[in-house]
């Protein structure tokens, strides 16, 4: 039985309980980890542990001759066919891109670097059999430190230096902005290196049949994965498939083509059989790519009434030891957003690339954004402090009121659509702010040992990942379109294929919801298809908070194609002109009268094909490519209430207000799990990750023992609220989600650290703000 409609209701907007839900809090679903193959081989690799070292011998003999094994090979074995991991960003002419062996042959360049493997009939023979393999090295010095790499004389990561590139973007009049500036603020900040801890660990199995190829991997990018893969291995794209199957998170760690995806294909290829490699966690810690690890110098000039003249940004970004998918890109996405929300006369922002003996650096939740948000927002926190101003009246002074949208920033931006003023309004309401502050100086006043800070965070971001044009004029190595295929199913149902393949985001929901708007149909009748290149043959998948204002676009255009073909077979089918039939909550209607007929209707009629018009094919599939002319920029108004012992340097958050802007919500559930991953991702690193290497260059925090990530106890509860300005750039008015919350909390929870600490003498405290580093503050004060 079909579904009932109902017209009634809109499903966009509805707090519908995710559908895909069922199977994944379960379990009963498929993760590249449960594949079972007949004759499946098991790969375990050996990762260097020196960071920086010639290899000078390999013996893989006794390896080979372990109970269970099959083959081990070493860097050398695949030297001719492995070819070297892509980078598809070349930011700028004369950037450096070294080769990037997925099995180093000669030289290791970062702890972790596999440099041999062993394949075996199940996963632990294959790990033991590691410790059987006798490698030589010769140590090399290790590169650790982004500013002693760019001196003369110094150790290289690669023979051409450790500079990767230099990239300039410079706006107005800088000098002047600064010449006689009543007030310069000027500060260094750290964003100290994290690593992604996605529910599930990354996972390979890969197969051959003939000459022809199915790689499954937990990935975020299967169809970008599958052309970059045809191009390093040399398989025909055309005979290569690769699976994303349900995916455990992302969090941009997923978004690259990693070294393991390439040698399970070569060893597939190889032997004939089936292979599959999953990490171990530690294993993750050490090779999936880390996020952020910047050092920002930036400075900012303003009259004495705190209107802001100008910007300097100066950035250092360590890449790693490899520039991998889209690592000289990350912090080139956040050189358009130091200016935040803001005006001014001025901008100018510099950043080298620096190469590192370290795990390279790429994509990571918010991707240059939450560093650029964190400058600004600290930076307008410090402006306010020297003028004795409250940090939010400091920042209405200096933003983009909602009159004057849309708006060409200094950065070069237009931001389409916002309103600044209504979010804050709302968010300082939900908080208290005034009962707040005047708490704050009770306590000060009393000399109470635990004080009260509160933090401000008014930002915005340039999110869902497209103009392709845009892209092409930095040099980023693909477009950002996205495809969708609407089909409809004899029955009535409805089959969605989408070219975004998601890893928690509930798609399959959302998308249920957009088109059973669209059609008139009901939310039950929509199935969702992705993640298979077999399936889905187009897409360039997710990241960047695009998959709704892009893929989900792609999705609405495709069911107007499916309408408009159904239109002309009803207008047949009714004996009427198409120009006088009317489609109104899944019913084709003859304008004027009560004859009409459903879209299920329609849907048989043209399966059957037994009255069609002349011409008309048998069939209302559809598909759509949308490629939007600009990002859309999400915005909101984030406040935090911490206390801080000022005897211990422990802190607690106490309370935690986040008004967020998000355009049109389709999923408000959606919505609300999005905004809170988001928080806790940002105030961990406000408060506890950081990946630390010691001086040899050996990664410490290799465990989830050393390497902190907070649990729900750790995190307060969230009030969450939102304000409405839809976004022009797309017929949905939706704007990017996904990352909104990471962007926008790390400097609150700051700005309210250091806001406690400001009689003490304290400006600044380095993350994570750990209580050690608190109590270090306060002992010392910084000024």
């Amino acid at each position: 039985m079909l579904g009932e409609p109902t017209p009634d209701r809109h499903e966009v907007g509805a707090a519908r309980r995710r559908k895909e839900d069922a199977r994944l809090v379960t379990g009963r679903t498929q993760w590249t980890d449960n594949i079972q193959l007949p004759g499946m081989l098991h790969v375990a690799f050996l990762r260097s542990p020196m960071a920086h070292a010639r290899i000078t011998g390999v013996d893989t003999s006794a390896a080979r001759s372990m109970p269970g094994v099959i083959a081990a090979f070493s860097g050398r074995d695949f030297a001719g066919e492995q070819g070297t991991l892509p980078c598809a960003w070349p930011v700028t002419e004369d950037i450096v891109i070294p080769d990037h062996p997925p099995m180093a042959v000669d030289e290791v360049r970062y702890a972790g670097e596999a440099v041999a493997c062993v394949v075996a009939t199940d996963r632990y023979k294959a790990s033991d059999a590691l410790e059987a393999i006798e490698i030589d090295y010769e140590p090399l010095p290790p590169v650790l430190d982004m500013t002693e790499a760019l001196k003369d004389g110094g150790p290289k990561v690669h023979e051409a230096g450790n500079r990767a590139y230099t990239w300039k973007y410079a706006e107005g009049d800088i000098d002047a902005a600064f010449r006689d500036a009543p007030v310069v603020i000027e500060r260094t900040f750290v964003q100290q290196r994290l690593i992604p801890t996605a529910m599930e660990p990354r996972a390979v199995v890969a197969q051959t049949d003939g000459d022809h190829f199915t790689l499954h991997s937990a990935t975020q990018i299967p169809h970008i994965l599958r052309i970059m893969l045809a191009q390093v291995t040399g398989i025909p794209e055309h005979k290569l498939r690769v699976v994303a199957p349900d995916v455990g998170g992302g969090f941009g760690s997923k978004l690259q083509v990693t070294a393991e995806e390439v040698l399970l294909l070569l060893l597939t290829r190889r032997l004939g059989k089936p292979v599959k490699w999953t990490e171990s966690r530690s294993e993750g810690n050490l090779t999936v790519h880390h996020g952020r690890d910047q050092l920002q110098r930036v400075s900012l000039a303003a009259d004495a009434d705190g209107r802001l003249r100008g910007m300097r940004v100066d950035l250092l970004a360590d890449m790693g030891a490899y520039l991998m998918l889209v690592t000289p890109g990350i912090p080139i996405l956040g050189a358009f957003m130091y200016n935040g929300i803001y005006k001014m006369d001025a901008y100018d922002f510099t950043c080298t690339g620096v190469f590192t003996t370290k795990m390279p650096t790429d994509a990571y939740r918010g991707a240059g954004r939450p560093e650029a948000t964190f400058a600004v927002e600290r930076l307008m926190d410090e402006l306010a402090a020297e003028l004795s101003l409250d940090p939010i009246e400091v920042r209405r002074r200096n933003w983009i009121t909602h009159e004057e949208f849309p708006y060409t920033t200094i950065a070069g931006l237009t931001y389409d659509s916002g309103n600044y003023e209504a979010a804050t309004d709302r968010a300082l309401a939900l908080f208290g702010y005034d009962k707040l502050r005047a708490e704050q100086v009770d306590r000060r006043d009393r000399g109470d040992p635990v004080q009260l800070g509160i933090g401000v965070s008014t930002f915005t971001e340039m999110c869902g990942l497209a103009p392709s044009r845009v892209l092409g004029s930095l040099s980023y190595g693909a477009g950002g379109w996205e495809h969708a295929s609407v089909r409809m199913l004899p029955t009535g149902r409805v089959e969605v294929v989408t070219g975004a393949s998601p890893h928690g985001q509930g798609h399959e929901t959302a998308w249920s919801q957009i088109v059973a708007d669209a059609l008139g149909v009901p939310f039950e009748d929509v199935s969702v298809l992705h993640g298979d290149t077999a399936i889905s043959h187009k897409g360039m998948d997710t990241y960047g908070s695009r998959s709704l204002a892009v893929g989900g676009v792609a999705v609405v255009q495709a069911c107007e194609k499916v309408k408009e073909k159904a239109r002309h077979i009803a207008a047949h089918l009714l004996e009427a002109s198409a120009d006088d039939v009317e489609f109104d909550g899944g019913r084709f209607k003859v304008r004027g009268t009560d004859a009409g007929k459903t879209i299920q209707e329609i849907a048989l009629a043209a399966f059957a094909a037994h009255d069609l018009p002349d011409g008309v094919e048998p069939s209302l599939d559809s598909d759509a490519t949308f490629d939007p002319e600009n990002f859309s920029f999400p915005h909101g108004t984030h406040l935090c209430a911490i206390e801080v012992d000022t005897e211990t340097g422990a802190t607690k958050i106490r309370s935690y207000v986040a008004v967020d802007d998000v355009g049109k919500v389709v999923n408000p559930l959606i919505v609300e799990g999005q905004v809170h991953g988001g928080l806790a991702q940002g105030i961990a690193q406000a408060l506890f990750e950081e990946a630390v290497y010691d001086a040899e260059g050996n990664l410490l925090t290799t465990t989830m023992a050393d390497y902190l990530v907070p649990s729900a106890a750790d995190l307060p509860d969230f009030v969450t609220e939102r304000t409405e300005t839809p976004a022009t750039s797309n017929p949905l008015g939706v704007k990017g989600v996904g990352e909104a919350g990471t962007i926008a909390s790390t400097p609150a929870v700051v700005n309210a650290i250091v806001d406690a600490l400001r009689p003490y003498g304290v400006n600044d405290v380095p993350m994570p703000c750990t209580p050690e580093r608190v109590w270090r503050a306060l002992q010392g004060g910084t000024s």
